[in-house]
């Protein structure tokens, strides 16, 4: 009796192995939601939007857009952390959410390595320093001297508590050794307007977002945070060389699974944003945003998430960062 009722959970074991192999060379037999778990219009927005639509050309499938933003990335991280394991539900994730958010918050509602699997790692970017023209600054150190002249008048705005923009924020008033008000908003698309009228007076933000506002002329930027200066934008200096020495922020963005996603379904997905980030169209749109394509291994992925959130760890205890 024993050994049929043992014969027969082998059996359903291997059906069941047998479903789970062919779902998965059948993959993916519909649509694929990337959630985005920031506001459209902001740097991840456009990036997984530009992206995706190569994407699903080689995926077979349309890749939808679901933005779910709040609490600075962790509400749409969480509810791609809670879904099915079937790779119908992806997340574009970033530093905020992955290297930044954890360290910051205990409470956040998931662990990186215990609920997500990494797919690929798609893009870098490099963050902008920009003030309102209402500040009468002209460039990094005279910005310095009107904040200190004003200590506590003048305020930052970020895309949410325990952000890239808001640690970058932080990082500055820490190294420039000034005091301004963190002002927190639910993602940096919303601070703009703000800082045309001068409510907001300075913003740290992704380039990709910012490229427009610089165009247009909306906007003064004083500096980027690479160590180099940025190729499309030659006459702007780093933050470093005015002053700031080793002041080196970048900004990566990167695909994510619920962990249990079968490992053929997540080389799929990477084999298909691989071969999109190779093709020309793709990298000369991504040039235009201000962004670089990286791509890579699951295996890469988790290995630059890692140095970020250990780099991102070092800062916040060194500098003693505020994050509330």
């Amino acid at each position: 009796m024993k050994k049929r009722t043992f014969s027969r959970l082998l059996f359903a074991l291997s059906l069941a192995a047998a479903a789970g192999s062919a779902a998965s060379q059948a993959y993916p037999a519909r649509p694929v939601k990337l959630v985005v778990p920031f506001p459209a219009g902001g740097a991840t927005d456009v990036l997984a939007r530009a992206m995706s639509l190569y994407a699903q050309e080689k995926l077979g499938q349309a890749i939808v857009i679901d933005n779910k933003p709040g609490a600075g990335g962790t509400i749409g991280s969480e509810f791609v952390a809670k879904a099915d394991p079937d790779g119908y539900t992806l997340l574009i994730a970033t530093g905020s959410t992955h290297s930044i958010g954890p360290i910051v918050n205990p409470k956040t509602p998931y662990n990186v390595e215990r609920d997500f699997v990494p797919i690929i790692d798609v893009a870098s970017t490099t963050t902008v320093m920009m003030v309102s023209k209402t500040v009468p600054a002209e460039n990094l150190q005279e910005f310095i001297r009107v904040a200190k002249a004003k200590p506590g008048q003048l305020n930052f705005g970020s895309s949410g508590n325990g952000t890239n923009s808001h640690l970058t924020g932080e990082l500055f008033k820490a190294q420039a050794g000034v005091f301004m008000t963190h002002i927190p908003y639910r993602g940096t698309g919303l601070v703009f307007n703000d800082m045309v009228s001068g409510q907001v007076h300075m913003l740290m933000d992704n380039v990709v977002t910012a490229m427009p506002h610089i165009k247009e002329g909306r906007l003064r930027i004083l500096g980027v945070t690479s160590l180099k200066r940025l190729p499309f934008l030659p006459e702007v200096p780093t933050l470093h060389e005015q002053g700031l020495k080793g002041f080196d922020v970048s900004n990566w963005f990167g695909l994510y699974a619920p962990r249990g996603t079968p490992q053929d379904v997540v080389n799929k997905v990477n084999a298909a944003y691989n071969a999109a980030l190779k093709d020309p169209e793709l990298q000369k749109r991504m040039a235009q945003l201000g962004a670089v394509p990286t791509g890579g291994t699951p295996q890469q992925m988790a290995s630059t998430v890692a140095a970020e959130t250990a780099k991102w760890r070092k800062l916040i205890s060194e500098k003693k960062l505020v994050v509330q």
